[in-house]
């Protein structure tokens, strides 16, 4: 299924930046990773700097499927609030959560500065109350990400309107929050991994997979073998077809950029990404050359003709909401896309192995807004799990929280 409608900002501006071979001979190696997206080539990169010998394989181009239409907010703020996770699986569990994808943004800082030009800056982020009924929850949730030491506070309306021109009930103003190119990471990182030894293929389609006892088979459309000790699913929603559970739905997404702006026009949101508490939401961030980014208008249309045909009525509403927003900015849309990607159901992601294909295939599953930041946690946890060490989130962020 094509992922993507449009014109994906990354693509265009980067071009397709490596070209990679096609499996065409029998391999083996000590983990493959199907999918060379964003998600398949963090878990690569970390699995490749311990020693394991790595072969990553993605069906299209590398970065053509959902990480080229990513709008690549890094937020430590999960969709699904902190209190409403605490209702359910505890609030030490929610706490964890929250606090390892905090963590993975410092992380992710630190990678990046060794990549290097990947667009990386730290930010802050501006979550606004839509409606005045959404401000009792919102209050409550900044209280209890304070109590746990989350650098947060609470700005009325007064205070929004001053700082941002913003004219809603009330925010959580979160000090941690960052962007980055998603799709130039994605080849800088596979191609750390191509000069430490480890094999890169595209246009490369996995048709079946068998785990043994020892290790996975798995064979290309071509007929080619792949002889893994383990296997990581690293495709996105399309991780499903492997399953017989369905884990997640599909849902997609709309986004748009605009021309670079002035800096003194964007003023805050130079360093500021915004979203807001309505569901479907609408987001805003800026990018290092100044231009804005928008996204939201998300639907459940996976149907690519279907998607196809709604980019440009929902650039032209994205557009209508952000001036409403901010007057005084120009917002005539350069390119606009939309992107396929799946949710859980409490807004959480799938790390290791499933009851149905055994230990040595283990699914990532980085889905809902927080893909990036959930990667950079997976990355670790796989590779905690593949050499047999133990995992603070290794059950909680597992099918095990399924049953």
């Amino acid at each position: 299924m094509d992922l993507k409608s449009g014109y994906p900002f990354w693509a265009v501006k980067n071009g397709l930046m490596q070209a990679f071979p096609k499996v065409s001979s029998d391999i083996a190696c000590d983990v493959a990773v199907v999918g060379g997206g964003i998600t398949g080539a963090l878990i690569a990169h970390a699995l490749s700097s311990h020693g394991h010998a790595v072969a990553v394989v993605e069906q299209r181009d590398i970065g053509w499927g959902s990480t080229a239409a990513s709008t690549a907010l890094l937020q430590y703020e999960i969709d699904t609030h902190m209190i409403d996770l605490a209702k359910r699986y505890g609030e030490a569990q929610a706490v964890a959560a929250y606090r390892a994808c905090a963590d993975a943004i410092p992380a992710l800082q630190a990678l990046a500065r060794k990549l290097g030009d990947v667009d990386f800056a730290r930010m802050s982020s501006l979550y606004f109350a839509s409606r005045r009924r959404d401000v009792a929850a919102m209050r409550e949730e900044c209280d209890l990400r304070r109590r746990h030491g989350f650098d947060v506070r609470w700005l009325e309306r007064d205070a929004l309107r001053a700082g941002f021109a913003i004219d809603a009930p009330g925010a959580i103003l979160s000090a941690l929050a960052a962007r980055v190119d998603p799709y130039r990471m994605a080849y800088r990182l596979l191609a750390a991994v191509s000069k430490r030894g480890g094999a890169v293929y595209d246009r490369t389609t996995i048709d079946t997979l068998h785990p043994t006892a020892r290790g996975v088979d798995l064979r290309t459309t071509e007929g080619v073998g792949i002889r893994a000790k383990h296997v990581v699913l690293a495709a996105g929603y399309a991780n499903q077809r492997w399953l017989r559970a369905r884990v997640a739905k599909n849902r997609s997404s709309y986004a748009f950029i605009t021309d670079p702006i002035d800096a003194d026009v964007l003023g805050p949101l130079r360093d500021t990404m915004v979203w807001e508490s309505a569901r479907p939401y609408l987001y805003l961030r800026s990018t290092g050359d100044r231009r804005l980014l928008v996204g939201g208008e998300d639907d459940a249309v996976d149907i690519p003709s279907r998607r196809d045909r709604r980019v440009e009525g929902k650039a032209r509403r994205l557009r209508k909401k952000v001036e409403a927003l901010f007057p005084h900015l120009p917002m005539q849309p350069a390119f606009s896309w939309a992107g396929t990607f799946a949710e859980t159901a409490d807004g959480l992601p799938f790390f290791g192995p499933h009851p149905q294909l055994g230990p040595r295939v283990h699914f990532a599953m980085a889905y809902g807004g927080n893909g990036i930041t959930y990667s950079m946690i997976g990355a670790e946890l796989l590779r905690a799990r593949i050499e047999r060490r133990k995992h603070p989130l290794a059950a909680f962020f597992s099918f095990e929280r399924l049953r």
